[in-house]
């Protein structure tokens, strides 16, 4: 209770007129990605393999299924040398950004 009303409190002085709808936004954006994420980890923790050797392996097989497809081939190429939990924290971060982007814009004045 006491996480919530520090809650409610921060959107009510931010000016939301119904915080716990800009709350609720927040707080499905943020649980739908840990979810996501712990299902991925749980899936590289179940191969056996660090998640590096996970993907690399997988990695071939996700390219040649995106060679195909203009707008996904690059992002696969470019995947296989990146970090991935630089990459989740990046995607983590944009959204956030894109959610609390599009609650500003909900704010009176």
């Amino acid at each position: 209770m006491s996480f919530s009303e520090r809650l409610a409190a921060l959107f009510t002085a931010a000016g939301f007129p119904e915080p716990s709808r800009a709350i609720d936004t927040v707080l499905s954006y943020v649980i739908g990605m840990s979810t996501t994420e712990a299902a991925w980890l749980t899936t590289v923790a179940r191969s056996g393999e660090t998640e590096a050797a996970f993907i690399a392996r997988l990695m071939p097989a996700a390219q040649r299924a995106a060679a195909d497809h203009d707008h996904l081939a690059d992002a696969y190429a470019a995947g296989a040398v990146l970090d991935p939990a630089e990459i989740r924290d990046t995607k983590f971060a944009y959204g956030l950004d894109v959610v609390l982007d599009g609650l500003a814009m909900r704010l009176p004045g």
